[in-house]
């Protein structure tokens, strides 16, 4: 059920990311007169379709991608029957450049506009929540296995990143800065200032979903919320509020503390030390063989919340889709300098869809959409041909030149560009295969 959950959210996103995208297409070559004969979103065989005016619209049975077939242009399609003949006044190729050029454009740009709406509208929803700083120094950060490669400690408060301060605990492993250059915190340890650097190839590991929740996470004090019923923590004697202080004898104040010991005392029995409205209980007791007692915790740590007003959630909204757009310029940087090992960092449909995950949450549904819609944006953007991006390149330099490229010319640039695009794709799907084992 989990996997239809996840590949319904996936197809839902792209048809609706690819829509908007070629609908921008669609729109921009109508305003100017062209004639767009086809409209489809996926790719055939055809499954679908109806006759409205000139336009054929359409679905196709593999849901990857989409097209708008414009009268007169030389695109993925490769019909250069007509083009020998002379250009008729609703052709693409009669246009000036500058018309032509905003019609290539189109595309990028609505999902540019639908990319900010979106990540507009979640600011206005949800607001923000996060743990502030003066929050996580309380007691420090908790260091996982990969957190102490890096060379943090369990324990270790964070002054600042890059000798500058920072706001929240989400800023010490921001995606801009796991993509920076020679990054560094400042963390306080058993009273003294430790530098800890970040290894410019660090986000070669983070791109490893398995290491992305081994990191750090703020350390946290705890009490229990519930008792399971008939578990071994009710048979002992555990209540809802109970603070436990002590396991055979060693102070317990975090639950990265308790839960490490527990681990290592699977079926063994202990001896509890509760604090209770004051009072100190003695209970024993023995650890699940699942390394658990059979309680629920309550953490003790404070959040801050903040809404947005209309005015903020525009600013906000339109920042954060444009930092998707920054990141991947870093992103590609960081792979041309050998950095990021570019099979963990392209994603293709497989890999895609477990970003939705397995469960249906409209906000998460809409923050990978927004992100995907920017993603969209800027891939399309690149100077590939077959892409809107190549026909940027050579429409700019028949702007700037005067000339314009032979259809020739174009026509084999579409097929240097097809071939391109069809190994990427192959490449990011077999990849996203291999992965999943």
């Amino acid at each position: 059920m989990e996997t239809l959950i996840m590949v319904g959210q996936l197809l839902l996103g792209l048809s609706i990311l690819v829509g908007v995208h070629e609908w921008g297409h669609l729109i921009a070559a109508k305003t100017f007169g062209m004639r767009v004969e086809k409209y489809s979103i996926g790719f055939p065989p055809k499954i679908w379709g109806k006759q409205i005016g000139e336009t054929e619209y359409s679905i196709g049975a593999i849901p990857l991608g989409g097209f708008v077939k414009i009268s007169g242009m030389i695109d993925e399609s490769l019909d250069t029957k007509n083009l020998s003949a002379e250009p008729e006044p609703w052709e693409f190729r009669a246009k000036p450049a500058w018309q032509r050029l905003i019609v290539m454009m189109g595309g990028i740009i609505v999902n540019v506009i639908s990319g900010i709406i979106i990540f507009i509208g979640l600011a206005m929803v949800n607001g923000e929540e996060y743990i502030p700083k003066e929050e996580l120094n309380k007691a420090g950060i908790v260091a996982y296995d990969l957190g102490e490669q890096l060379g943090f400690k369990t324990g270790d408060k964070v002054l600042s990143i890059n000798g500058r301060d920072y706001d929240r605990f989400s800023d010490l492993l921001s995606p801009d800065l796991l993509l920076g250059t020679d990054s560094y915190y400042t963390v306080l340890r058993d009273g003294k200032e430790v530098r800890v650097d970040m290894p410019n190839d660090f986000i070669d590991k983070f791109a490893d979903k398995r290491n992305r929740v081994n990191i750090i996470s703020p350390r946290l004090p705890f009490f229990v919320q519930s008792v399971v019923p008939g578990s071994l923590a009710s048979d002992a004697g555990l209540e809802t509020g109970d603070r436990i202080v002590t396991i055979n004898g060693r102070e317990i104040n975090y639950f990265d503390q308790l839960s490490g010991m527990l681990d290592s005392l699977r079926g063994q029995k202990i001896a509890i030390q509760a604090n209770r409205n004051g009072e100190i209980l003695e209970m024993t007791t023995s650890v699940d063989d699942d390394g658990t007692l059979g309680f629920v915790a309550q953490y003790e740590l404070n959040y801050v919340t903040r809404d947005f007003t209309f005015g903020e959630a525009v600013s906000e909204g339109t920042y954060n889709a444009f930092a998707v757009v920054w990141l991947n310029i870093k992103g590609f940087q960081k792979m041309i300098a050998g950095d990021v090992d570019v099979r963990k960092s392209l994603s293709g449909p497989i890999r895609i869809a477990t970003f939705f995950g397995g469960t249906w949450d409209w906000n998460n549904f809409w923050r990978i959409v927004g992100l995907l819609s920017m993603v969209l944006a800027f891939m399309n953007f690149l100077p590939i041909p077959a892409l809107d991006g190549g026909h940027v390149m050579f429409l700019t330099w028949e702007i700037v030149t005067g000339r314009k490229p032979s259809d020739k010319f174009l026509e084999n640039s579409q097929k240097v560009g097809m071939v391109i695009l069809l190994s990427l794709m192959a490449f990011v799907i077999i990849n996203d295969t291999i992965s999943l084992f």
